[in-house]
């Protein structure tokens, strides 16, 4: 078998984003990218909603992470993903949110692209635009902040350091992954550096789904409003930001009638 013959019975990965988890949101290319499918490694996150508009034929493998818990090793999902597509196998990487986003993309690409392997990558919503949304806010405005930063809570040493000075400045607003573990050393930091502690923080479970809550709080009570909230789903963290309470009402009356 010639070289170019080899690369011919190749298969080829989709990195698509699931977005926050509403199968609404899902983009008509991610759609399409579920009905080629051979096979969908998955994030622990994704909704069963969204799985369930892959196509019945293709086979699913959870590969979840688990912050601070028992998790798929990067090195094994990138071997995976080789294996699947060297064997001529459509392949879906399916991340929640935005793959491009905190979604450990590039250790992944690298690996197929050494092996040879086409792909691409289907953006999809982020949690911070899904949050923000049902909050009733907008990332920036107009004399307020004409910049916001999306950060991470934690790192793969631990918690994650960043511009605390500048993120302490009046009006500034950040969008925090993965920050609920991380909330005290946030408030530590923040408070450290001249932060007002009245500055508004809004925590968003599980945003876009059914069961979104949102937790409207400061800077000075953040940990102790956050554990006394018990949030056990993914969860975003807005510095800056509190929400408009007709979006609170809004909230509340999709509940009352789902």
């Amino acid at each position: 078998m010639t070289q170019s013959e080899s690369q011919k019975n190749l298969g080829h990965v989709d990195f698509v984003g699931a977005g926050p988890g509403d199968p609404d949101l899902l983009t008509l290319k991610a759609l399409k990218a579920f009905e080629r499918a051979d096979v969908v490694l998955h994030d622990r996150l994704i909704s069963a909603e969204v799985l369930k508009l892959v196509g019945q034929s293709a086979v699913l493998v959870d590969v979840g992470k688990a912050g601070f818990g028992p998790s798929w090793k990067q090195e094994d999902i990138d071997a995976l993903l080789v294996s699947y597509a060297i064997n001529g196998q459509r392949v879906v990487r399916l991340k929640s949110g935005d793959p491009t986003v905190f979604g450990r993309l590039d250790e992944e690409i690298e690996a197929v692209a050494a092996a040879g392997i086409s792909w691409q990558i289907v953006p999809g919503i982020t949690a911070a635009s899904a949050a923000v949304a049902g909050i009733g806010q907008s990332l920036t405005r107009r004399g307020r902040n004409s910049s916001v930063r999306f950060l991470t809570g934690h790192d793969m040493k631990g918690f994650a350091d960043h511009d605390w000075a500048a993120l302490a400045l009046e009006g500034s607003v950040a969008a925090v992954y993965m920050g609920k573990k991380s909330a005290r050393f946030i408030q530590g930091r923040l408070i450290m550096h001249g932060a007002d502690r009245q500055t508004p923080v809004t925590l968003i479970e599980n945003a876009s789904r059914p069961d979104q809550r949102i937790l409207e709080t400061n800077l000075d009570r953040l940990p102790k409003d956050l554990a006394a909230a018990e949030m056990d789903g993914p969860a975003l963290m807005f510095y800056g930001l509190a929400p408009r309470q007709a979006a609170l009402a809004l909230t509340e009356f999709k509940k009352e009638h789902a």
